[in-house]
């Protein structure tokens, strides 16, 4: 029987941090292989710190956590005593980013002896990767705007800071109202702007308009919707691209669903499968179209948009959604537990999500599976037709009529496949 002793633990450990070092020493060494002078260690030196920084904290356990402080304040005069001597010597100021990273070596050296392998060793590719792409980090922020800068911030503002300190539970008639929810609508909005900017600014128009219909559309096509109808409103020279891209988001809703159903009952898959393979052809079909359509087929990098950060229509949608969802809670009040088709297009209209579990785990014990799949999908039909809505409200006819007939059409695909695979 092979037991792990304390000392082949202890060994594993200063191995990982042997590897730390000499990873980033690599990188490190490979950076400057061109100009010695601006060397400050070289792999082996990397490799050693990260040992030094893994023997002191395992040496920490018998003389205390204070050794390995005077031990990382002795590193630090002899790396910065060797990048003075760079400095004077040379007369070539070598930065202090190698510096740094010894130091960093060292820190991670100590994480990973203490026993915090994952964290440690996960923070060294971090580190890696950012001292990799310092030309690529340095043009991301030489062609940053201030709108962008300020964008990042208030981003980071409304969902580190404020969206922590609400309360995750229910206020009002029937504790309808759940603070924290619709604030989370609200990042989820912004974020989906954010990210569709800067993928309509890197990848241009085409590119940009499917990679962030595709993946937003897997968290929230009803964001996507609101967002990308706000852009085609004061772009019309992208208003093709940004409709494919609505589209597309609502047809990855779709996937999800029959993810999310399946995980809790399996048998609802088979069902679901069909008419959610017909509603997918009717929404992709058009987006590829208009992708295609354009006479004029050159994609261009230039970002016509202004603002990076919708904030405004994300706080009016987080409005309208605290009506919805109060208003649902008042429904539902009045019907009671029986009108499960007028429940499903009731919370359709605010998320399909919510309705798509509720009836998955009802099919599990006393909901015929027919039933089960076929409220969930006319959830699904009431929710894409309130997206060609907000598309129409929020970006005009334009975009409305591209987004809105096909969504139709899909509504009416999938309630004839419901018809006949089901009933």
């Amino acid at each position: 029987m092979n037991i792990a002793t304390p000392e082949k633990i202890q060994l594993y450990y200063l191995l990982v941090a042997l590897a730390i070092g000499l990873l980033i020493g690599l990188e490190r060494s490979w950076k400057e292989r061109d100009n010695e002078h601006m060397t400050l260690a070289g792999v082996r030196t990397y490799g050693l710190i990260g040992l030094l920084g893994g023997s002191s904290a395992i040496l920490a356990g018998h003389y205390g956590f204070i050794l390995v402080g005077l031990v990382f304040l002795g590193l630090t005069l002899i790396l910065l005593s060797a990048y003075l001597f760079n400095l004077f010597k040379n007369r070539v100021d070598p930065g202090i980013t190698s510096l740094i990273a010894g130091l960093l070596v060292f820190i991670l050296g100590a994480l990973a002896a203490s026993g915090q392998i994952i964290v440690a060793s996960s923070t060294a590719v971090v580190v890696t990767v950012l001292l990799n792409y310092k030309s690529s980090i340095h043009h991301w922020v030489n062609v940053l705007t201030l709108d962008e800068l300020n964008a990042v911030i208030q981003l980071l503002l409304i969902s580190v800071l404020i969206l922590p300190l609400l309360p995750n539970q229910g206020y009002g008639p029937w504790q309808a109202l759940n603070p924290y929810e619709i604030w989370m609508m609200v990042v989820l909005i912004a974020a989906i702007s954010f990210v569709g900017y800067f993928a309509l600014k890197i990848g241009g128009p085409r590119r940009g308009a499917i990679f962030t219909g595709l993946f937003s559309g897997l968290v929230s096509s009803t964001a996507l919707t609101l967002s990308f109808s706000r852009l085609a409103r004061y772009n019309p020279t992208i208003i093709p691209e940004l409709s494919s891209g609505i589209l597309i988001a609502c047809s990855a809703m779709f996937p999800r669903m029959l993810l999310l159903a399946a995980i809790i009952n399996p048998a609802l898959f088979k069902i679901m499968l069909v008419p959610a393979l017909v509603m997918i052809v009717f929404t992709v079909l058009p987006a590829v179209f208009y992708l295609h359509s354009r006479t004029d087929k050159t994609e261009t990098t230039s970002n016509p948009l202004k603002n990076p950060l919708e904030l405004e229509p994300a706080l009016l949608f987080a409005l309208f959604l605290g009506i919805i969802m109060l208003l649902s809670k008042v429904l539902k009040h009045w019907l009671g537990d029986t009108g499960i088709f007028i429940l499903a297009a009731v919370s359709g209209i605010m998320d399909v999500d919510a309705i798509n579990l509720s009836l998955a785990r009802m099919s599990l014990t006393d909901l015929s599976l027919s039933v089960a799949v076929t409220g969930i999908m006319i959830a699904a039909i009431v929710n894409n037709l309130i997206k060609g809505g907000m598309a129409t409200f929020f970006g005009g006819m334009a975009v409305g009529l591209r987004v809105t007939i096909p969504l139709l059409l899909s509504a009416i695909g999938g309630i004839i496949s419901l018809w006949v695979y089901i009933w």
